[in-house]
């Protein structure tokens, strides 16, 4: 990067950091809001996660396409639209009419958060040296928990005193006003991506499609399949194999692959990717659970379960600026490992929630789950950041921001998944909509089963990070 762009970092590192932020921000006020949601629309729990998933799908799709087009339109610019199209998504949520319109106007917000998250990481990278990478994305991992953590606090007042609609508003005047700032007064100091960037290849056509299909498929056949038949779900599963074998076949032959396959020869690279997935599935699953548990078991009013879930981001809050001052002196195996594990201990912990529980028994438990998480995140950014090839910058940030989105998906996937079929088993055949006090023991009994699943996963990528 020329040094007009690196003589002021911290300013590029503040429109990343409002970007992280608001996105952050509302996607922890929507799951504060998915039990109002549910009541208002009359929904399932089925229907009414999918204002979540369609978010978490979006990005997941479409993340490898704009890391491309960075690449050749500039990262700074893509990620200065990707604002804008999350602001004009926003207004759109806020009209929304009915749960249809909402998951409409919630994709077209996820396309900018996607242009956005495509970019950050790799715009953090060129303008900060190598050995200030760790406290940079340490400084970013601040962002995030700031933004989790203000998101339930927001969403229980507004919720409480206004509606659920308002949630969507929040975020659209800081939103413009750092477009504005970026667009007209940061963007001019960035040169034009350089020559080669620009080089004319074919896009990736066939391996998009193969990819969304992919996605759509898995996310289909788990939110759906009491709709099927068995042999329609076998199906599921074969035509997603097939799918998996000819993406790799696609992208192998590809001039300029959507997914570069060959970043994954490099070991360290993969384990980075799979953890990183991984973490995020085991904090979904809880993130998505646990405002229904308080809503349901312990009865506590939106903007109390606001505050609860503040839990998690207070400690990624407190712990993310030690994890990135501890990996510029240690390196990242050892803390990314540790932090796994946490994570796994906190998953266990909270198998032992009950309709007796306390909200400090609740909290202690987010706490450890949101320290875990930041003493893994920041340092397994930086090691696959300050390790890739420069020109493999823009991609990689795409992909590691997908690793982390796919993640999301498959845990709040998995969450409706498990939870959704142990409650109706043990209800007589009921969904979440129809729960009473009586239900009380299934809800727990199915939540428990959730976590212990969940802590399983978290144990793998322990494991697996201790091989880097």
């Amino acid at each position: 990067m020329s040094q007009p762009v690196a003589s002021r970092p911290w300013l590029f590192f503040c429109m990343v950091a409002t970007g992280v932020f608001l996105s952050t921000m509302d996607s922890s006020m929507v799951n504060v809001a998915l039990p109002t949601i549910m009541r208002s629309f009359a929904t399932t729990l089925a229907q009414t996660e999918w204002v979540a998933l369609i978010y978490l799908l979006t990005i997941t799709v479409t993340l490898l396409i704009w890391g491309r087009l960075s690449e050749r339109l500039g990262k700074a610019q893509m990620y200065l639209l990707g604002m804008l199209v999350f602001s004009i998504g926003s207004v759109a949520c806020y009209l929304a009419s009915s749960l249809t319109m909402l998951i409409f106007c919630r994709f077209i917000q996820a396309c900018g958060a996607s242009m956005m998250m495509s970019s950050g990481p790799a715009i953090v990278k060129m303008v900060f040296p190598v050995h200030q990478l760790g406290r940079a994305l340490g400084f970013v991992g601040i962002a995030t928990s700031v933004g989790l953590m203000s998101g339930p606090v927001i969403s229980g007042f507004l919720i409480q005193f206004y509606s659920w609609r308002v949630l969507f508003l929040v975020t659209v005047p800081v939103s413009v006003i750092c477009f504005g700032v970026g667009w007209f007064w940061l963007l001019p100091t960035i040169p034009p991506p350089a020559a080669g960037s620009l080089k004319k290849t074919a896009f990736d056509w066939a391996g998009l499609f193969v990819w969304t299909l992919l996605i759509v498929l898995t996310v289909l056949t788990s939110t759906h399949h009491g709709a099927f038949s068995g042999k329609t779900v076998l199906a599921g599963l074969f035509g997603f194999c097939l799918l998996l074998f000819f993406f790799k076949v696609i992208e192998h032959r590809a001039e300029a692959p959507l997914l570069p396959l060959l970043l994954f020869r490099d070991r360290h690279y993969a384990i980075a990717m799979s953890c990183a997935m991984l973490s995020f599935v085991v904090l979904f699953v809880v993130l998505l659970l646990i405002p229904f548990y308080l809503d349901y078991v312990l009865r506590l009013p939106v903007d109390r379960i606001g505050l609860v879930m503040m839990s998690v981001p207070l400690a990624v809050f407190v712990v993310s600026p030690l994890s990135g001052w501890l990996y510029d002196k240690m390196g990242a195996r050892l803390l990314t490992t540790t932090g796994l594990a946490i994570c796994c201990l906190a998953l266990i912990c909270l198998c032992f929630l009950d309709e007796q529980s306390t909200v400090l028994d609740v909290a202690w438990r987010m706490v450890l789950l949101g320290a875990g998480q930041a003493l893994f995140l920041s340092p397994n950014t930086a090691s696959v950041l300050a390790t890739v090839d420069p020109h493999h910058i823009g991609i990689t940030s795409g992909v590691l921001a997908t690793a982390r989105n796919v993640g999301m998906l498959a845990g709040v996937t998995l969450a409706g998944l498990v939870f959704g079929e142990v409650f109706s088993l043990l209800s007589g055949g009921l969904d979440l909509k129809d729960f009473g006090s009586v239900h009380t023991t299934a809800f727990i009994r199915s939540l428990q089963i959730s976590f212990g699943l969940t802590a399983l996963v978290a144990m793998s990528g322990a494991l697996l990070s201790g091989r880097r």
